[in-house]
C-alpha cells in the first residue's frame, strides 16, 4: 500500500514537471512568434515586455560593464607604457643634466687656472690634479699626479685658486706629494704688500678648524700702517716661496707685549677644503747658494 503511494506521487511530481516544460516551451514559442511576426498587442506582446525588456536592459549593462572595464585596462597599459617612458626619459635628462654640470664645473676650474697662470705669467707651470689627501678634512698634505717625467722636483712651488697652496716635497716618477701652507710644520716668509712690512705665517690646523684663518707673527708696524683687509703676499726673503703670489689679507692684529712687534691672523685666498687641480710653478726659488758653491769651487 505504501509502495503504491509513493508511485503515485512520484506519477504526480512528474506529471507536474512536464506539464511546466510543456506550457515554457509554449511560452518561449508564442513570444518569439510574436518577436519574429512582429504581433503587436495581445497578452504575448505583454509577457515580451516584462520577460524580455528587463533582460535586454541586463545585457546591455553589463555589455557595458565590460567595455568600460576592457577600455580602463587597456587604458591603465597605455598610461602604465607612458609613465615607464616618461621615467626613462627623465633618467637621460637627467644624465646629461649631470654631464653638462661637470663639464661646466670642470671649465669654470679650468677657467680659474687660466686667469691664475696669467696672473702669474712671469712663471713656469705644469697642471696637475689632486689625487689624494692624508688624513684629515683638509688639504695640508696631498698628493698630486704629476711627478719627475713631467718634470717635477723637491721646492716646487704650488699655487690654485688665487694664490699659494704650498711646496712640493717628495717626488715619484709620475706622483708629487705637497705640504700647504696650512699644515702645522708649514712656515711662510710673508709681506704686507701695501706697507712692505715683512712677517711670518704659521701653518695652524687648529686654527682652521676654528675660524678658517692662519696665524702670523714678528710684524713690526711700529707707525700702525697695516690694516684689517690688506694684502699679503710672500716674501723676497723667502728661501723657498718665489715672491709676490698671494696669501691672503689681514683679519685681525694686535700689539705683543714688548710693544715692538704685532701678531694677529689672515684669511687664505685658497679653499684648502676643496682642492682638485693646482698649477706647479717649475722655476725653483734661486736663494743664491747655487753662486755661492760655485764661487767655491772655483776657489
Amino acid at each position: 500500500m505504501k509502495t503504491f503511494r509513493k508511485f503515485r506521487n512520484q506519477k504526480k511530481r512528474l506529471s507536474s514537471k512536464y506539464v511546466l516544460m510543456i506550457l515554457t516551451g509554449i511560452c518561449v514559442v508564442s513570444i518569439f512568434t510574436s518577436l519574429v511576426f512582429n504581433i503587436s498587442g495581445g497578452p504575448l506582446n505583454a509577457v515580451a515586455g516584462y520577460v524580455f525588456v528587463p533582460m535586454q536592459k541586463g545585457i546591455n549593462e553589463a555589455g557595458s560593464w565590460i567595455s568600460d572595464k576592457a577600455h580602463d585596462f587597456k587604458t591603465l597599459g597605455e598610461v602604465l607604457k607612458e609613465n615607464k617612458e616618461l621615467k626613462q626619459q627623465v633618467d637621460d635628462l637627467t644624465v646629461k643634466l649631470n654631464t653638462t654640470k661637470l663639464e661646466q664645473y670642470e671649465l669654470e676650474n679650468y677657467r680659474k687656472l687660466l686667469e691664475l697662470d696669467n696672473q702669474y705669467k712671469e712663471y713656469h707651470k705644469v697642471a696637475a690634479n689632486v689625487i689624494a689627501m692624508d688624513g684629515t678634512n683638509w688639504f695640508s698634505l696631498f698628493t698630486i699626479d704629476k711627478g719627475s717625467k713631467q718634470g717635477i722636483t723637491k721646492g716646487m712651488n704650488v699655487i690654485a685658486g688665487s694664490g699659494l697652496v704650498g711646496i712640493v716635497t717628495d717626488v715619484g716618477p709620475n706622483y708629487a706629494k705637497v705640504r700647504s701652507i696650512i699644515d702645522d710644520s708649514s712656515n711662510v716668509s710673508s709681506m704686507v704688500l701695501s706697507t712692505k712690512d715683512n712677517f711670518n705665517i704659521s701653518g695652524s690646523l687648529m686654527s682652521m678648524n676654528k675660524d678658517k684663518m692662519l696665524p702670523f707673527s714678528e710684524l713690526r708696524d711700529e707707525d700702525d700702517k697695516v690694516k684689517i683687509g690688506d694684502p699679503v703676499v710672500t716674501s723676497r726673503v723667502s728661501d723657498q716661496y718665489q715672491p709676490g703670489i698671494l696669501i691672503g689679507y689681514v683679519s685681525s692684529v694686535e700689539k705683543n707685549a714688548n710693544n715692538l712687534t704685532k701678531s694677529g691672523t689672515i684669511t687664505p685666498v685658497v679653499d684648502f677644503q676643496h682642492l682638485e687641480e693646482v698649477l706647479v710653478i717649475t722655476d725653483l726659488k734661486d736663494t743664491g747658494k747655487e753662486l755661492s758653491q760655485e764661487e767655491d769651487t772655483q776657489e
